[in-house]
Order: structure tokens, then C-alpha cells, then sequence
């Protein structure tokens, strides 16, 4: 028997319940079977949802819905990162490998101004599979663009993390001096 598609607003609905309750990412391909539809179709409804502020991302592994978290709240900082592709691996490795959750990659386009990536890797298994996924769709780095020079957003549950990965990228030669 055929799998009854649902429809509109009743599969956002649907879609926002799966991944407030999920506690790993959920790939568009399992989004569109678990509601019949198609990846693209997902897609629409996924930006849908975004335009009514819900905080979800994509990343690497899939979407996210971002919940407030409630343990102890994490520090941010955005730092300025220069190295070759070659280098991406060790440089997320360096700061995941601190705790620290590598959030977003950011660069200065001559043409379209600032642009932003979600990248959200916290563990080797992370920067492993967003690796994969580069290398499976042949897709260029953002930093590539800009000569190796790019921003990450960089959270941690401790300044002293956030340091200590800085420290790490800084005897690597991949941390800019401010």
C-alpha cells in the first residue's frame, strides 16, 4: 500500500515536531520519506519554517533544531583563521579536540558581501562526516575564495577552552594575529 503524502501546513508541523525531539540531525532524504514528498519539497519547507523564526540550521549531517539549552550557558567568540584546504581537517580537529563547537565559516565576498556557513562540528565524527560530505559533492570551501582567510564562530562551555584552542591554531600557524 502507497504511503499517503502530508500535505502543507500539517507536514511543517510534522517536520518541526521530528527534529525538536530529535537529538541528532535529520537529512532532508529521511524528512521526504517519513512524509512522502520530495528532498525539494523539503527544502521549501524548511526555509518556511526558518521565515517564521524557527531556529533551525543545516548542516553537514542534516537540520537542527536549535533548543535552548539548559545547562550552563556557553561563550562565543569569533575568530580569524588562515590556512590551505589541505589544513581544514587539523585546524577543526585543533578545535573540536577542546571542546569547543566550531558553529559557522564566514568570509568577505568582493561581490555579495559577507557569507555564512553553518558548519556545527563538535567531535572527530563530525569533522570527519562534513569532510565526506565535501568531498563527495566536489564542493569548494568557502575560504577558498578568499585565499585561505576566513571567520569561524567558535562556543565552548569555558573561556579557558576557547583559549586553549586558540592557542593550538595559533602554534599551528592557522590563527590570524589580531
Amino acid at each position: 500500500m502507497e504511503q499517503k503524502k502530508i500535505l502543507g501546513e500539517d507536514r511543517r508541523k510534522f517536520i518541526l515536531q521530528l527534529l525538536k525531539e530529535s537529538s541528532v540531525p535529520i537529512t532532508g532524504g529521511d524528512l521526504s520519506l517519513q512524509t512522502n514528498v520530495s528532498r525539494q519539497v523539503i527544502v521549501g519547507d524548511i526555509t518556511l519554517l526558518k521565515a517564521k523564526n524557527e531556529p533551525i540550521i543545516a548542516t553537514s549531517q542534516g537540520y537542527i533544531y536549535l533548543k535552548q539549552s539548559s545547562r550552563m550557558p556557553a561563550v562565543e567568540r569569533i575568530i580569524a583563521c588562515r590556512h590551505t584546504p589541505g589544513d581544514t581537517e587539523k585546524e577543526l580537529n585543533l578545535l573540536v579536540d577542546h571542546g569547543v563547537l566550531v558553529k559557522d565559516v564566514k568570509i568577505e565576498h568582493a561581490v555579495y558581501g559577507d557569507l555564512t556557513a553553518s558548519i556545527m562540528v563538535s567531535n572527530r565524527q563530525e569533522v570527519k562526516q562534513f569532510l565526506k560530505k565535501l568531498q563527495t559533492t566536489k564542493a569548494s570551501l568557502l575560504s577558498e575564495l578568499t585565499g585561505g582567510y576566513h571567520l569561524h564562530t567558535i562556543s565552548a562551555s569555558t573561556e579557558g577552552a576557547l583559549d586553549k584552542a586558540e592557542s593550538a591554531l595559533k602554534a599551528e600557524g592557522i590563527l590570524m594575529e589580531s
